[in-house]
């Protein structure tokens, strides 16, 4: 039931003819970050209105994980881990070094436990906690081996109205299994374990996929959210309980002014035509960055001389329209991140329809049984390290000339274990992969490296030197499974090394693999109130920006996972308080 709201004003301004909404906070995106900021605003009394250019709401946030680094959540106290913020600096100050923010950081350190309290506790958003998951870098001062994350707990879709339903975007195909979205963690593991012949792994797989496709005879859709599905569902809903106008097929095109140049709108395009929302208290920007945005990508991101060979996880929309209407009005596009893009290495699938997929290669690195070589047959990274740390490993390493690609080189054991990018393991069956051309395969590795354009001999000798050491349980040549999150990443029950295993016996097989990113790090400056600034650090009255919008508060980096939605929630939660007077001095 919606909590009373105080109704919105629509009308037509006689000037100019142009239909206005009045509120107070207008919010223009609606992932994470956008739609913390609605519901906390709204909760305050704020009537709020969210404008969303694609015809679904949730932004590349419905697409992720769902999982953010929050340290210092009432779960991690809950379950006796009360580490103190200065441990979490610690690590940050080891992992950002001249890019830590200190005023920033004390903002997030300071406003992530208690957004995860208001949302987990005031909202329709349930959190569960990431006990076992693990900082990247665990050989670094102050690193974390769990209690640092939170993630959206599943819901049923059943529980959200009808008309929010229809607005909210869908599972991402190519990390679903036929639409099914499967959750980090154990739900995930047992799905693994069925293609053991584990008992209860098969119980539970045949379980979620039999109530699947119920809900696909059903309904057409699948109804289990889980990841960021869950997470934007349960952000909407609770957003439309409070009250706030969520409008699809929005697209602001310029930000509007006052005489003494402070914010107070935006006008938004619609399929009825152009509305001017003029918002008395402020707008908050919330687009999602420019990981669309060719052009930029061209001048920012290393070796993309086009701009077109990145592959980007994030919707169409987010293509840098709220960056450039920030820049309008003063604001300051700061690029002097450690990286202008949160690398995620992606494979291309095709399909028979004519459409690409572009698959996140998140989990299949750590696997024992698979490396990641370049066209010289050379590892060149830690695989079971970041998905950052891969990608950038690869544009450093790529042969002068050549495309940045690598291949993740498996054996036949390994792809009947586990996933190999799109390829699932057992018992979905290989052929409609290796038809399409995505999995290449040859009976030796040799045979493999003609197939893909590897130096054969530099292929055989990597994969001797890996596998003597994999025998033995270590990596001599970039210590892949000596960090906590390296093991946790791994296979439990594969011994010496959780990470480690030789890559062996025929046929093998290769998956290509290119740069990509879940969003962008360079964005719009902004002080600890999520204030956006100019140049000279004073701020731009009347406009907020968060999510990958906002400049990385860690500056570049990627110390934990959870650093994009973490941030963009938490940002979102400090910005909607500051905006409506209920900041604590923050």
């Amino acid at each position: 039931m919606k909590s009373p709201s105080p109704s919105r004003h629509h009308h037509t301004d006689p000037a100019s003819a142009i239909p206005e909404v009045r509120c107070d906070v207008l919010v223009i995106g609606s992932g994470a970050g956008g739609l913390s900021a609605a519901v906390t605003a709204a909760h305050a009394g704020a009537r709020v209105e969210v404008v969303e250019a694609a015809p679904v709401l949730g932004g590349a946030s419905a697409w992720s994980g769902g999982w953010m680094w929050t340290p210092g959540s009432f779960f991690a106290k809950a379950d006796g881990v009360d580490e103190g913020a200065e441990k979490f600096r610690t690590y940050l100050r080891t992992c950002l070094g001249d890019d830590y923010d200190a005023e920033r950081i004390d903002a997030f350190l300071d406003g992530a436990p208690r957004m995860v309290d208001f949302f987990h506790h005031q909202t329709f958003m349930r959190f569960v906690p990431g006990t076992t998951i693990n900082d990247i870098y665990g050989d670094l001062p102050g690193a974390g081996t769990g209690h640092r994350s939170v993630g959206p707990k599943p819901v049923n879709a059943r529980r959200i109205p009808r008309p929010l339903r229809r607005k909210l975007r869908r599972q991402l195909y190519e990390t679903s299994f036929l639409g099914l979205g499967i959750m980090a963690g154990s739900d995930l593991q047992r799905f693994l374990s069925a293609s053991r012949g584990d008992l209860r792994g098969l119980l539970h797989a045949t379980w979620r996929v039999g109530l699947h496709i119920i809900d696909l005879v059903v309904h057409r859709t699948g109804m289990q959210l889980v990841n960021g599905t869950a997470l934007t569902a349960r952000l909407a809903k609770s957003a439309d309980d409070r009250g706030v106008g969520l409008r699809v097929s929005a697209a602001a095109e310029e930000l509007l002014t006052d005489e003494d140049g402070r914010v107070i709108g935006a006008r938004v395009r619609t399929p009825q035509g152009v509305t001017r929302y003029l918002a008395s208290r402020g707008v908050i920007l919330a687009t999602g960055g420019f990981p669309n945005d060719v052009e930029r990508r061209r001048r920012l991101f290393p070796r993309t001389p086009t701009g077109r060979e990145h592959h980007t996880l994030a919707p169409e929309t987010a293509d840098g329209s709220g960056i450039t209407m920030a820049e309008q009005v003063g604001a300051h596009f700061r690029t002097d991140v450690a990286s202008p893009a949160a690398w995620c290495p992606v494979s291309l699938v095709p399909y028979r329809n004519g459409r690409v997929g572009t698959f996140p290669h998140i989990m299949d690195r750590a696997k024992p049984g698979a490396i990641g070589v370049l066209s010289t047959g050379r590892r060149f990274v830690n695989e079971a390290n970041g998905y950052y740390d891969y990608v950038e490993g690869m544009i450093a390493a790529a042969p002068e000339g050549e495309p940045v690609q690598s291949w993740l080189i498996a054996d036949s054991r390994y792809v009947r274990r586990y996933p190999l990018g799109m390829v699932k393991p057992r018992p979905v069956p290989l052929f409609p992969y290796l038809r399409s051309g995505y999995l290449k395969k040859g009976r030796t590795l040799r045979e493999l490296a003609q197939v893909c354009g590897i130096d054969p001999d530099g292929l055989e000798r990597t994969v001797a030197r890996f596998n003597d050491g994999a025998r033995r349980g270590v990596d001599d040549e970039f210590g892949r499974g000596s960090t906590p999150f390296n093991r946790y990443g791994g296979d439990k029950k594969s011994t010496p090394n959780p990470s480690l295993g030789p890559v062996e016996k025929g046929p093998f097989y290769a998956v290509r693999v290119v740069p990509g990113s879940f969003g962008t790090f360079a964005g719009i400056r902004t002080n600890k109130h999520a204030q956006a600034v100019d140049a000279d650090g004073n701020p731009i009255a009347g406009l907020y920006v968060v999510g990958n919008d906002q400049a990385s508060v860690m500056g570049g980096h990627y110390p934990a996972g959870g650093i994009n939605l973490g941030p963009a929630m938490t940002f979102g939660f400090l910005a909607a308080r500051h905006v409506t007077g209920n900041s604590r001095n923050e």
